[in-house]
């Protein structure tokens, strides 16, 4: 099977062209599972398939390191946007991917040589129901500046659907050890029954904000481009900033605008490609 291992930010993922690699009747979580090791496989945070649309130019499915099916992944677009711009796939500068959580439409900026340097990515509007995220509850009140406690700490939340759900938490002060402490208490929490990613956020002033983050079903990962997204809305929401935010997570910096005039949300950010080869290992079947 050949891949391309890219990255956003340090969020990193193996990337296989379905346009040329056949996976029919693969069982994708386990194969999921078998690459992302970063010892016995290729290593990342996770497999996404790029694949033909039957409503879109592109389909990307995104699993994460632990086999699950993510709805959506920020970094993974920008990377997907490289991919089929830099390798051929599209001409076109602006395209259309479809996604579990919706169609996307990147527009891609070019460096000197070509390539595909930076992504800026319509990802659509947020979600603040319940129903949405999905949390308990009533189905159509929102979960805005909730207490959650959680091992006897009780921290202010918000949550926020950016077609797959987050729980922003406002800190003093973001700490590593908090994050590996309550971020998988938080994923698995009763109120989220699909799980959910944890968001740990410090306004720095109007227009900065520092970012870790707990993905669901990856763990500790280095930028999350739709939490990026919905931690800038929650931001913005409660008034702590201005609605164009600079998100400093531990890889890199993304820019964030919730446009007032139509309520989307965009991401700009880098896209990487690290390099490519074939996995030679075991390919699971169902």
């Amino acid at each position: 099977m050949k891949f391309t291992k890219l990255h956003g930010l340090g969020n990193d993922y193996v990337y296989v062209n379905c346009f040329t690699e056949d996976l029919t009747g693969v069982d994708l979580p386990e194969l999921a599972r078998r690459v992302s090791d970063r010892h016995f496989g290729v290593g990342g945070d996770g497999l996404i398939l790029i694949m033909p649309s039957e409503r879109a130019d592109f389909r990307m499915r995104v699993f994460n390191n632990d086999g699950s099916e993510a709805k959506n992944c920020g970094n993974g677009l920008r990377c997907v946007s490289k991919y089929v711009f830099d390798h051929g796939l599209t001409t076109a500068h602006t395209f259309t991917v479809e996604t579990l959580g919706g169609i996307m439409t990147p527009v891609v900026s070019l460096d000197q040589e070509g390539k595909v340097e930076q992504v800026t990515i319509d990802m659509g509007e947020p979600r603040f129901e319940r129903a949405a995220i999905p949390m308990t509850g009533i189905p159509e009140e929102k979960a805005l500046e909730e207490t959650i406690e959680v091992d006897g700490e009780a921290f202010t939340m918000t949550a926020v659907s950016m077609g797959n759900p987050h729980a922003i938490l406002f800190m003093d002060e973001v700490l590593d050890e908090d994050v590996l402490k309550y971020g998988p208490k938080i994923e698995f929490h009763e109120w989220f029954p699909e799980r959910t990613n944890v968001e740990f956020i410090q306004i720095l002033d109007r227009q900065e904000i520092h970012f870790r983050v707990w993905e669901r079903g990856s763990g500790v990962t280095l930028a999350c481009g739709t939490g990026a997204c919905a931690a800038a809305v929650a931001a913005i929401l409660s008034g702590r900033t201005d609605r164009k935010v600079t998100v400093h997570l531990a890889g890199g910096d993304l820019f964030i605008e919730w446009r007032e005039s139509d309520n989307h949300v965009f991401m700009t950010g880098p896209a990487t490609e690290v390099f490519s080869g074939v996995y030679q290992g075991s390919i699971p079947y169902k």
